[in-house]
């Protein structure tokens, strides 16, 4: 599987087997047209016509108060019926609403398909599972593209012989832990810089 799927499914062991949560993007034919149509009539009869669970968060920090209003909702089989997606049970809409010190508001709703239970609580913890995948691979693909070495930069790696692609994928995963383990509010790219310039900062990312 491509580094680029991989990304976008997150899989991980719920009740039993392997259920998936799926993000939606542009470019998967009318699928996500689909959902989003689908998700905005039913919240304007406010999921009267479905089974359908709610849960809200508030988040503070980082100058700014996040709410996120997670929707799952079950009984898609018309969309099973006209995608085909293995185990699909479900979709589920995350609606943000960000609120910064400066006064200014950003919205913005994301869709998924899932093979969960329509329960609001277990989607939403997947969903930020699945953000922190995300999260975590951005600063494989951000943080190291600076490097010269290409070997370094996890989409455009390019090393393929017997086990030096898990190896170097361990050195990646190590170098980025003791990048978030470093003392101060610098970026990661920051304190990369910082580590190759510096012996002595280099030592305490390395004894903690």
């Amino acid at each position: 599987m491509r580094w680029a799927a991989r990304r976008r499914l997150r899989l991980r062991s719920w009740h039993k087997g392997a259920d998936y949560v799926l993000a939606l993007k542009g470019n998967q034919g009318t699928l996500r047209a689909d959902v989003e149509l689908f998700c905005a009539e039913q919240k304007a009869c406010d999921f009267k016509d479905v089974t359908a669970s709610m849960r809200r968060t508030i988040e503070k920090g980082h100058g700014r108060i996040e709410t996120r209003v997670y929707t799952a909702i079950g009984d898609i089989c018309w969309l099973q019926n006209r995608h085909g997606w293995p185990g699909l049970r479900g979709v589920a809409m995350v609606e943000s609403r960000r609120e910064f010190v400066d006064g200014k508001t950003e919205c913005e709703t994301r869709f998924y398909i899932t093979s969960l239970p329509p329960d609001a609580s277990i989607a939403a913890e997947a969903i930020r599972g699945h953000w922190g995948v995300e999260s975590h691979h951005w600063v494989m693909d951000m943080v190291f593209r600076a490097m010269p070495e290409a070997c370094f930069q996890h989409d455009e790696c390019r090393i393929r012989t017997a086990n030096a692609p898990a190896n170097f994928a361990t050195i990646k995963h190590l170098a980025s832990t003791l990048l978030r383990r470093g003392i101060g509010k610098h970026s990661s790219r920051v304190k990369r810089k910082l580590a190759a310039w510096d012996d002595a900062y280099l030592a305490s990312l390395i004894t903690g």
